[in-house]
């Protein structure tokens, strides 16, 4: 893993290098270009230490650690961050976004009043370490369950998505370090 972050220091140094000397010349398009390129290894590399922090364990579902993966979005979003649990029919999965684009939709249904704790059923506000989340229920045609929560932390989306568990969805949440989360990625 140290030789992972040598090399991901070397190449944040050597954009942040690249950045300064276009930016000496009077190459802005180029400072700019190289300073999004080290900005992209920065959301990389917190979004590796990210993976690191999350549960390897998420009720009675192991986290399946192949399927990890960390990709840039390259000016869609910062980075997503991707880790399932379980096998079969019994599954979860934690998909984090920074810079998410669909942040402020999920702000505004958590602000409408109507919905709180009490939901429509399908949908409701819940409090998870002290954050709000979205929790979304969908029921298949196949009368298979399946639950979203997604929580807004500043201008990063974290969303749990689980198929076919019977375990309370808000208790499963509950055990995602949300507050180190928030802070790794700000």
């Amino acid at each position: 893993m140290r030789l992972f972050f040598s090399v991901r220091g070397q190449d944040f140094n050597k954009y942040a290098g690249t950045a300064k000397a276009a930016y000496a010349s009077g190459k802005l398009e180029d400072s700019r270009f190289a300073m999004q390129q080290m900005l992209q290894e920065l959301d990389m590399i917190s979004g590796k230490e990210t993976l690191k922090i999350l549960p390897t364990q998420m009720g009675i579902l192991s986290a399946v650690a192949g399927k990890d993966n960390v990709s840039g979005a390259s000016g869609f979003a910062g980075v997503i961050i991707h880790r399932e649990y379980g096998s079969g029919e019994k599954t979860a999965s934690i998909e984090i976004i920074s810079n998410s684009p669909i942040i402020a939709s999920v702000n505004a249904i958590l602000a409408i009043p109507f919905i709180g704790s009490a939901g429509n059923g399908d949908q409701k506000v819940i409090k998870i370490q002290g954050y709000k989340a979205l929790v979304q229920k969908q029921v298949g045609d196949d009368k298979k369950v399946s639950y979203d929560v997604q929580v807004p932390l500043s201008s990063t989306l974290l969303t749990l998505k689980t198929e076919n568990l019977d375990e309370d969805i808000v208790k499963l949440a509950n055990t995602l370090p949300v507050s180190q989360i928030a802070k790794t990625l700000q």
